[in-house]
């Protein structure tokens, strides 16, 4: 039987100068690895923390503009309720001046008088009101 030679349990960096290089380039990146692993958690928790934060105020502005929306919207419906009110009131004195008108025409037609009748417009409010601009000569020939 051969005599066996029994090594080391080390890897033999301590007699290998070679060895003992490539353990110190080995345990250089390991650590270089660990820091470079630290900084990547620490900018992923800041990136998050950042985003936790611009969540927040996303929120915080849609809620706002959701309140808003609403008081434009509870405005609206006043303003639009407002408008029909109007618009029967308007209806009514329309038809109001149509009588009236009706009676002045018989009392032209019973007495003779000339009397300056209004004209009625179909839908006073399909035709807004014109106001009277005088108009200016633009260097236009006619």
């Amino acid at each position: 039987m051969a005599a066996s030679v029994q090594r080391p349990a080390s890897s033999g960096s301590e007699s290998d100068p070679r060895n003992a290089n490539i353990d110190e380039r080995k345990r250089k990146r390991m650590l270089s690895n660990r820091e470079s692993a630290r900084r990547s958690r620490m900018k992923k928790r800041k990136l998050m923390e950042d985003l936790g934060n611009e969540v927040s105020l996303l929120q915080k502005e849609n809620s706002r503009l959701s309140k808003e929306i609403n008081a434009s919207t509870q405005r609206y419906i006043e303003m639009e309720s407002a408008n029909n009110l109007l618009r029967a009131e308007v209806m009514g004195l329309t038809e109001r001046l149509r009588s009236l008108n009706s009676v002045l025409h018989i009392v032209e037609e019973v007495n003779g008088y000339a009397v300056e009748i209004p004209e009625i417009p179909d839908d006073p409010l399909l035709k807004p009101l014109v106001v009277a601009v005088p108009e200016a000569n633009y260097g236009v020939s006619r």
